[in-house]
């Protein structure tokens, strides 16, 4: 199957397909995982066109990124695959820091080479920019990696706007990941123009609020082993979930009135955000909605398909203001727009 694809990035571009997959909940993070049905995933996705698919080192810690090597065993050629590093773990789980010294670099893109299976990675990320390191000497190792063949093109993760410009000086980035959704807006003062002005597409994750703008989510719907039932996320604490549940309900009422689910109008609405009549040049955007289950992907593939026009966008705007969005979306925002 082919779906429509997007070019991320003007300087260094990579052609990906508009909707990527986001593997990260196959291994952690969201309730139990279920390696079969991961890689059922994963192999039903690549038939569906979606060929973009988004790991880091540090998910598992490290077994996310074996299970996505598994799974594309003798279909490499396919795959556009992106991986991250800088959010450093130890083998059992427990937290070391962030860490984007030059050595570091080098030392956890050979590990996730030798994980992967694979001789290149598509897109490298830095997950979260170290404030303790200059971000010229990072991206400097990173380019290094490009020289080496190692690593085919640059991306950062939830940078700020003036990191993005230092690092983009040094080497060309292709891609910015952060989240990026009708509940999640705040790269629109800073970030979303100057990744436009600089040519620098956008990967979305977490597209569909976590899985909130779903309209499947609720008080009793997560798992006691799902981080979304702990304080990391507050907008699914209490009153703030009550509230933003009720915003779920407009989305609902509108996507029925298109005929598609919550998710797919959702997704429908990040997917709009690239086009040039949304504000200046047209920006390469590419969401990775995460799921672990196969007739979620085909859903989420479904978007594709959901067609908004000017009047949708404006109805979307009003049932979900910018700002009516109730908890931040980290409990500890430090390591965000850095």
């Amino acid at each position: 199957m082919t779906l429509e694809h997007r070019t991320l990035g003007t300087a260094a571009p990579l052609s990906v397909p508009a909707l990527g997959l986001g593997c990260m909940g196959m291994s952690e993070f969201y309730g139990t995982p279920d390696e079969g049905e991961a890689i059922a995933t994963i192999h039903r996705a690549l038939d569906l066109g979606v060929t973009f698919l988004d790991t880091a080192d540090m998910y598992g810690p490290f077994t996310n990124e074996r299970l996505v090597g598994r799974a594309i065993a003798g279909r490499r050629d396919e795959v556009q695959l992106a991986t991250k590093f800088g959010n450093e773990r130890n083998p059992d789980g427990s937290w070391v820091g962030i860490n984007g010294s030059p050595e570091y670099v080098r030392r956890a893109c050979d590990a996730s080479l030798e994980r992967l299976g694979v001789d290149h990675i598509d897109l490298y990320y830095q997950h979260r920019v170290d404030r303790t390191v200059p971000i010229e000497e990072t991206v400097g190792a990173m380019h290094e990696l490009v020289e080496a063949g190692k690593v085919r093109h640059l991306g950062l993760s939830e940078a700020g706007a003036a990191t993005i410009r230092r690092a983009h000086a040094v080497h060309p980035i292709t891609a910015l990941q952060s989240e990026y959704s009708l509940f999640t807006r705040d790269l629109e003062d800073e970030v979303l123009p100057t990744i436009r002005e600089l040519g620098i597409g956008l990967v979305p994750y977490s597209p569909l609020g976590r899985g909130l703008l779903t309209g499947a989510l609720d008080t009793a719907s997560l798992a006691a082993d799902d981080s979304r039932a702990s304080g990391r996320f507050p907008r699914f604490q209490g009153d703030a979930l009550e509230a933003n549940l009720r915003l779920v309900e407009q989305v609902r009422s509108i996507a029925a009135d298109k005929g598609c689910t919550p998710g797919q109008l959702a997704l429908a609405w990040v997917l709009a955000q690239g086009r040039a009549d949304q504000g200046g040049s047209d920006l390469g955007v590419a969401p990775i909605p995460g799921t672990k289950r196969v007739r979620y992907l085909e859903e989420n593939v479904g978007a594709l398909t959901v067609e908004l026009t000017a009047d949708d966008l404006a109805a979307l705007e009003e049932a979900v203001p910018r700002d009516a969005v109730v908890g931040d979306r980290y409990g500890d925002m430090s390591s965000v727009n850095a």
